[in-house]
């Protein structure tokens, strides 16, 4: 697992390639991470699919309810198949615009 710290957000890469393990460790750790948006990056692992990413719906809903953003970034994924309530990007660029995105989102109050 590899944490990157970029301003309000934190970008969190698993280098493990077991999202079971990757999801665990995250989880222990989510206390140090939950003041800030979060990104959580599993393009290097190409053998996701979408029961995978509905681990991280938990995760996702405790951050949307502390009013910060939650994103995934997949590379290959039938992104149409996924959850509504996960947010779900192919690559890092727009994980970082939905984030400024909601960030504007909420304090125009919506």
């Amino acid at each position: 697992m590899k944490v990157d710290q970029k301003g309000h957000t934190v970008i969190i890469k698993n280098t493990q390639g077991d999202v079971n393990s990757f999801l665990e460790k995250v989880t222990q750790q989510f206390k140090t991470f939950e003041k800030q948006n979060i990104i959580i990056d599993l393009s290097s692992d190409s053998n996701l699919s979408e029961s995978d990413l509905k681990l991280f719906l938990p995760l996702s809903k405790q951050q949307k309810k502390a009013k910060k953003s939650f994103v995934i970034v997949v590379s290959e994924l039938d992104f149409n198949a996924i959850s509504d309530k996960l947010t779900v990007v192919p690559s890092l660029l727009e994980a970082n615009d939905i984030i400024e995105m909601e960030e504007i989102e909420r304090d125009l109050g919506f």
